[in-house]
């Protein structure tokens, strides 16, 4: 089962490239593993079951047209924030956990990019725990992870009150508080994040990145793309949407990635490798 990490810890506790004995793997979760925004690709389900308007279906339906545009900047982030806790204010916990596991595979299935299932699937090979990163809320990141058979997650939290949520947020799983929670779980599995790796889109995450030994720019956005480059990062261009389930014939309860790895091992002949991967331009 995937734990999921929901509270920040100081850098003091954990200080970031600390020397253990494990290695992970840390993925952003949109743009880098799936197409498109996770919280707003919500936005149909939570409308049809009451939860949001009809007029907040098309802002969010405009905001991801300007997140798949350009890419979310620190402003763009925080309005983001604001704009879902507001929303969200009043939401029964339950009721939304339910939405999402009824529509998690419909929706977020067919986003997913091969080229992310085909690394998330190396890394399991090779031994490393996969972290999902993510700004999105725990309740639509955690199920996601477990579908793509990662070990951990990593996402905002917010106040709840007698089972609803109550508009303001506990974690935000971004920035810096994105490398406190990487921090944190280092702490707890032993992992030597000099050694690990991360990959993202944004240049929001560049924290995220320059706390492990081998990051990667994935799908960048314009000011990642800079940063990249001036400071010899590989660069990695995922395009590929694909469903898992019509690449794997009968995925596993526990992790999808794990039953993939046959299948991927017929597509490579053996074990996928990272560098088979790397694309550069």
């Amino acid at each position: 089962m995937v734990t999921n990490v929901t509270q920040s810890a100081s850098n003091d506790d954990a200080p970031a490239g600390r020397r253990g004995t494990r290695v992970a793997a840390f993925f952003d979760l949109d743009k880098t593993i799936i197409a498109k925004s996770s919280t707003l690709a919500f936005s149909k389900p939570f409308f049809d079951q009451g939860l949001i308007n009809r007029r907040a279906v098309l802002k969010s339906s405009y905001a991801q047209f300007l997140f798949l545009l350009s890419g979310a900047d620190h402003d763009q982030m925080e309005r983001m924030r604001a704009h879902i806790a507001s929303m969200t204010a009043g939401w029964d916990v339950e009721q939304v956990r339910a939405v999402v596991a009824e529509t998690l595979h419909n929706i977020v299935d067919p986003l997913v990019f091969a080229e992310a299932a085909d690394l998330i699937a190396d890394h399991k090979l090779r031994g490393h725990d996969v972290v999902v990163v993510s700004a999105s809320g725990d309740e639509i990141v955690h199920p996601i992870a477990e579908m793509l058979g990662a070990d951990h997650s990593m996402a905002t939290t917010m106040v709840t009150v007698d089972g609803k949520y109550i508009g303001e947020v506990d974690f935000y799983c971004y920035g810096e508080g994105k490398v406190d929670a990487m921090n944190s779980l280092a702490a707890q599995h032993d992992y030597d994040l000099t050694s690990s790796y991360a990959y993202s889109d944004s240049i929001t995450d560049v924290p995220m990145l320059r706390a492990v030994g081998h990051p990667t720019a994935v799908n960048p956005d314009r000011a990642l793309r800079k940063e990249a480059a001036s400071r010899g990062w590989p660069i990695l261009t995922f395009s590929n949407p694909v469903s898992l389930r019509s690449r794997i014939q009968t995925p596993s309860g526990r992790t999808v990635a794990a039953s993939a790895a046959a299948g991927f091992s017929a597509l490579a002949a053996g074990a996928i490798t990272y560098g088979l991967l790397r694309r550069k331009r």
